[in-house]
């Protein structure tokens, strides 16, 4: 198991500040807020849909000695929120460079005990700006529900275009699911049938299995 988790948080927008205050508190060295809006459906089971227009998502990058009391402290956070407030989840992360080192996972062993776990999928899409929704059609078909999408740019300097003889925009859509892992073959064969991705250059997809997910607010 990886010595290091990433944190998600999806909240509603300007909620992420108190979400990584109580994290700060509880043992983790900081996060990321990223604002983004939501394309969901009234369904928010295993999906990241919450609801609301607009969302603040949250990056946390944490060590296996404090995994579960930044949880919890995340998790508290927000029990006086309304129900179905946001969600939770965790992936793994394999290596990590800090102040010029490398750490992988061959040098710490994560927390055996209490291990979070959940039957999810996190897929997410990175697409040329504009297409997004479409993508998010396909997916629903297949069994998604809803998902955020964070506003992005490419890297690609101009002259690649030639180079690699690819359709290079430099605005992109990051779009992020979850879905449940008996779904994410179809949902991922759909995305892969968008008639905007048969296009080399156009976008790429990859997921990588959920932990711990919970729904944030009151019980």
């Amino acid at each position: 198991m990886s010595p290091y988790k990433l944190f998600f948080s999806v909240v509603p927008h300007g909620k992420g500040e108190k979400l990584t205050r109580a994290a700060v508190e509880s043992g983790c060295g900081g996060g990321t807020v990223v604002f983004g809006r939501s394309l969901a459906k009234s369904n928010f089971q295993a999906i990241l849909g919450l609801g609301e227009t607009s969302i603040d998502l949250i990056l946390m990058l944490v060590e296996s000695d404090v995994v579960n009391p930044v949880r919890d402290a995340i998790i508290n956070s927000c029990l006086h929120e309304k129900k179905n407030f946001g969600i939770f989840f965790a992936t793994d992360v394999n290596s990590l460079l800090k102040a010029g080192n490398i750490t992988s996972c061959e040098d710490k062993v994560f927390l055996e005990e209490n291990t979070m776990h959940s039957e999810n999928e996190l897929i997410t899409v990175i697409v040329n700006k504009g297409y997004a929704e479409d993508i998010m059609v396909a997916a629903r078909r297949a069994g998604a529900g809803g998902g955020t999408v964070v506003n992005a740019h490419g890297t690609a300097r101009e002259n690649d275009e030639r180079f690699f003889g690819m359709h290079i925009v430099p605005e992109k859509e990051m779009l992020l699911m979850i879905v449940p892992s008996e779904k994410k073959d179809a949902v991922m064969q759909a995305i892969k049938e968008v008639n905007c991705l048969k296009n080399p250059g156009m976008g790429i997809a990859y997921s990588a299995e959920v932990e711990g997910f919970s729904l944030l607010g009151k019980n």
